[in-house]
């Protein structure tokens, strides 16, 4: 057994060729080695040959965004996305008695609780209304009625829709949006049963991947059967197509080939009818649907159809929200995301834009920097109710 548990054969696959670090955020931002995919990698070879798991060690790797850009960019296919999660399993273990206390609080008792989600979410509506709530926070306007009113579910539905944890308080009238589109073409939606409300992605990503696991097989056992799992967060869905690697179980497997982006069901089961829309929009390729489920392109041909869409020439680099990457790494999270809203506003030619992204992350850290940003979801709502 490794110090980290990596898998040897993966952290012996990066040859070290660099190609991958002009698509890494934190290594653009600083040019620092130490900030690259190669050489985190480096830095784990070296505590699997014998390196303490030191505090420079930690903040290495925690330094990372985990936007696995470096994915798409490796030639050799290496898993950079999977080495990390693991060896954040070790650092968790290793860390101070007040992070291990806070990180169990919200790990386990504010983010799979979806009572204790709300009423802390009432308490933020208070902190905004009373305007102490600093907008370099990216927390959204919270709609009190759309707050006050759940979704309500189709009876026998023919598709679940996935709701999550923090999207289905701060952003619920996205699911709304995604779920008139999908019963505009004529499917009947569901939504998961008790205790599935937290697909466990943020959890993977800070190394306590058993408490990810339980909350995995809770979201399997909330939406059973064999109808498509519908996913309008690229985090949610990304960690959702990947319960078979973290459970490994036939069970797991069968369900994480159910689960769909958003666009992705919307193309595959044929767009709606929709009326042309005047409104030219930005694409914002969420790390996760890009490089994790490579179903971008989705996006594009659902809102193709009735919108002009303009692409960034920045090789659709991270935009630095990363989960609560921008809450723990501001600084570095900020100078990310300054060059992504550079790129937007190249693309459109004026500070009017409008941005199409599929991730609430990363709706919110846009949002905070100025912009308008819609999901797929909310500017294929919008041209069907035009034509209603």
């Amino acid at each position: 057994m490794t110090i980290l548990g990596l898998n040897p054969d993966e952290l012996a696959g990066c040859v070290g060729c660099g190609l991958c670090l002009p698509h890494c955020p934190t290594y653009r931002v600083t040019g620092l080695e130490s900030a690259s995919p190669r050489g985190r990698i480096n830095a784990m070879r070296a505590v699997e040959g014998g390196a303490p798991i030191s505090s420079e060690f930690t903040e290495i790797l925690e330094a990372c965004i985990q936007c696995r850009g470096c994915e798409t960019a490796c030639p050799s296919s290496v898993q950079y996305g999977h080495m990390a999660e693991t060896a954040m399993v070790a650092i968790a273990t290793r860390r101070s008695m007040y992070r291990r206390t806070v990180d169990r609080v919200l790990y386990r008792h504010v983010l799979p609780r979806h009572r204790v989600l709300v009423l802390g979410t009432w308490m933020l509506v208070l902190a905004q209304r009373l305007h102490i709530v600093p907008k370099r926070f990216g927390v959204p306007h919270i709609s009190t009625s759309s707050l006050r009113r759940p979704l309500s579910a189709d009876a026998l539905p023919t598709v679940f829709l996935y709701t999550g944890c923090v999207m289905d308080v701060w952003q619920r009238d996205v699911h709304r949006a995604a779920m008139k589109v999908m019963q505009a073409m004529g499917a009947s939606v569901g939504l998961p049963g008790d205790g599935g409300s937290c697909c466990g992605a943020l959890h993977v990503h800070a190394g306590r991947r058993s408490d990810a696991q339980r909350l995995a097989m809770a979201v399997v056992a909330s939406m059973p059967g064999e109808i498509p799992v519908v996913v309008d967060s690229a985090g949610c869905g990304a960690a959702l197509k990947d319960y078979g690697r973290l459970l490994g179980t036939p069970e797991a497997m069968a369900f994480s080939a159910r689960v769909r982006d958003f666009t992705e069901w919307v193309v595959e089961t044929g767009l709606p009818k929709m009326v042309p829309s005047t409104k030219t929009i930005v694409v914002q390729d969420p790390c996760h649907l890009r490089h994790v489920q490579h179903v971008e392109n989705s996006v594009r041909t659902a809102i193709s159809a009735s919108y002009r869409l303009l692409e960034t020439d920045d090789d659709a680099l991270c935009c630095g929200a990363g989960g609560i990457y921008s809450i723990t790494h501001p600084e570095i999270a900020r100078q990310v995301r300054d060059r992504k809203v550079a790129a937007i506003r190249a693309a459109a030619g004026s500070d009017e834009v409008t941005v199409a992204s599929a991730n609430p992350g990363c709706a919110m850290f846009l949002s905070a920097a100025g912009l308008d940003v819609r999901h797929p979801a909310e500017l294929l709502a919008a041209v069907i109710e035009e034509e209603q």
